[in-house]
C-alpha cells in the first residue's frame, strides 16, 4: 500500500420506458394504458466513490514508525536538512533528551524548493529537485528510538527551483523573466492546481517515510502581492472565472488548496498543520497574501502562528517596541488569537505558535534585545498562562537556548 490510487466515476445516467406487461404475444395490440406508465431512473451528480470525512483507521498507511504524540503537548525546535545530520542531529537530540522539549519540525521542503531527502516518489519535480543531504529512513529511526515526535515542514508557493524550471507555474515580468523579491526568491503560482498537487506529492511521501504531522510554510501569495497583482503576468486557472474580487480570489485559492491537502492526506493518519503570520488573526484576512486565518484554521489540525516579538511594528498590540516585550508581546497576541478561536468552536484547530529564539539586530539599536533564555522562557510563560502548551521554537541556524523553562507546569 505504497501508494493509494483513488478511484473517481462519472455516473452514467438512463431514462427507460419499461412495459409493465411482459407478457403480451406478437399478435395482441399491448394496452395503451400500460405503455403509458412508466418508470425513469433517477440522475445522481454525486460521484459513485468518494472520501469520507472521517476516513476509517483500518485503511489508513501505516509507515510502521512507532512515535506517540506528546502527553504534556507539542514542545518543539526546527531543524534544517543540515542540521537533522550528523553531529548536529546528536546535539539537538541531547538537548531535547534533557529537557521538556520533545519534537522536531524538520525540513523536507526547503525555502528555495530543495527537496533535502530521498522521497519514494516518481513524480518528476521530485526527482529533479531532490538532493540526498538527510537519510530520511535513518532519521526515522533515530527519531524513534529516542521518541521525539517528528514534524515535516513543507514551504509549498516559495519555491525559486519550480518557479524557474516552469515559469508558467510563476509570475512573470514584460520581458518573461520569472519575478523574485529583494532576497532574489521566487513563487509558484497559488492558482495553479499543478502546484497544489507536486506538494501535496511530496506531503504523502514525507508521511509515508513516518513523518506524524505535515506542516505547510509559505501558504501564501508573495508579500504585497496586492500591490503588483495587476502588473505581473500569471494564470488565474479556474479563479479567473469568479465574479470575485481580487483580494477574495486570493483567499480562496490559499483556503481551497490546504483543505485539498488535508482531504488527500486523509489516508496516511497525519495531522495538517500550516504556518500562518499572527498579523491575519488581527485582521481575519490579511488581503495581498490571501490568508484568511479563520478559513484557513477551519482547515487543519493544527494552527501555528508565527508571532516573534521582532516580527511587529511599533505600536502593535499597544506595544511601542514589541522585541524589546516578549512576554507582554505574547500575551497580548493570544488574547486575539484565542477570541478567534473561540468563535470556531468544535472546528477550531488546536494553537501551536512558533515563537522567537533569535536576535533580530536588523531592527537597529533601541528596538531590539539579545535573546537567550530568559527570553524564550518568558514567551512560553505568556503562553502557558494563555492556557496554551504547545509551541515552537525558531532559530534558522538551528541554534536553542538551552537553559530556558521549557514547561512552566513543574
Amino acid at each position: 500500500m505504497k501508494k493509494r490510487g483513488y478511484i473517481s466515476a462519472a455516473v452514467v445516467c438512463l431514462s427507460a420506458t419499461l412495459l409493465l406487461s411482459a407478457t403480451v404475444s406478437a399478435d395482441e395490440e399491448p394496452d395503451e394504458e400500460a405503455i403509458r406508465e412508466t418508470t425513469h431512473l433517477k440522475i445522481s451528480e454525486e460521484p459513485i466513490l468518494s472520501l469520507p470525512d472521517e476516513f476509517p483507521r483500518q485503511f489508513t498507511y501505516d509507515s510502521l514508525v512507532d512515535i506517540d504524540y506528546p502527553e504534556s503537548g507539542v514542545k518543539g525546535i526546527f531543524l534544517t536538512g543540515g542540521a537533522a545530520t550528523g553531529e548536529s542531529l546528536n546535539q539537538l537530540t541531547g538537548l531535547l533528551n534533557s529537557t521538556e522539549l520533545n519534537s522536531m519540525v524538520i525540513d523536507v521542503k526547503d525555502d528555495d524548493g530543495t527537496i533535502v531527502m530521498n522521497l519514494d516518489s516518481d513524480h518528476e519535480y521530485v526527482a529533479e529537485f531532490t538532493r540526498d543531504y538527510v537519510d530520511g529512513e535513518a532519521l526515522m529511526h533515530h527519531l524513534e528510538e529516542h521518541d521525539i515526535y517528528p514534524i515535516a515542514r513543507i514551504v509549498v508557493f516559495k519555491d525559486s527551483r519550480l518557479a524557474n524550471a516552469r515559469p508558467d507555474l510563476s509570475f512573470t515580468e514584460d520581458k518573461g523573466e520569472v519575478w523574485s523579491n529583494r532576497a532574489g526568491a521566487s513563487f509558484v503560482n497559488p492558482y495553479e492546481r499543478e502546484v497544489w498537487e507536486y506538494n501535496v506529492e511530496v506531503a504523502k511521501q514525507a508521511a509515508a517515510l513516518g513523518f506524524k504531522d505535515i506542516q505547510f510554510d509559505y501558504v501564501r501569495f508573495p508579500e504585497g502581492f496586492g500591490y503588483m497583482d495587476e502588473q505581473l503576468d500569471y494564470s488565474r486557472g479556474e479563479y479567473g472565472e469568479s465574479d470575485s474580487d481580487n483580494v477574495q480570489q486570493r483567499v480562496d485559492a490559499v483556503t481551497d488548496f490546504v483543505a485539498f491537502a488535508r482531504q488527500e492526506l486523509q489516508a496516511y493518519d497525519v495531522d495538517v498543520s500550516v504556518d500562518i503570520f499572527g498579523y491575519s488573526a488581527l485582521v481575519r484576512e490579511e488581503p495581498n497574501i490571501g490568508q484568511s486565518f479563520t478559513r484557513i484554521s477551519e482547515n487543519v489540525d493544527v494552527i501555528s502562528s508565527m508571532i516573534y516579538p521582532s516580527h511587529w511594528g511599533p505600536g502593535n498590540l499597544g506595544i511601542a517596541r514589541p522585541d524589546l516585550e516578549p512576554y507582554n508581546l505574547v500575551y497580548n497576541y493570544m488574547d486575539v488569537e484565542n477570541a478567534v478561536l473561540a468563535e470556531l468552536g468544535e472546528d477550531a484547530p488546536r494553537t501551536r505558535p512558533w515563537i522567537q529564539d533569535f536576535t533580530a539586530s536588523y531592527l537597529g539599536a533601541g528596538n531590539y534585545m539579545q535573546y537567550g533564555d530568559h527570553e524564550v522562557s518568558e514567551q512560553i510563560r505568556a503562553l502557558h498562562e494563555q492556557g496554551v502548551e504547545e509551541y515552537l521554537l525558531w532559530n534558522a541556524a538551528s541554534n536553542y537556548s538551552e537553559g530556558a523553562t521549557f514547561d512552566f507546569n513543574d
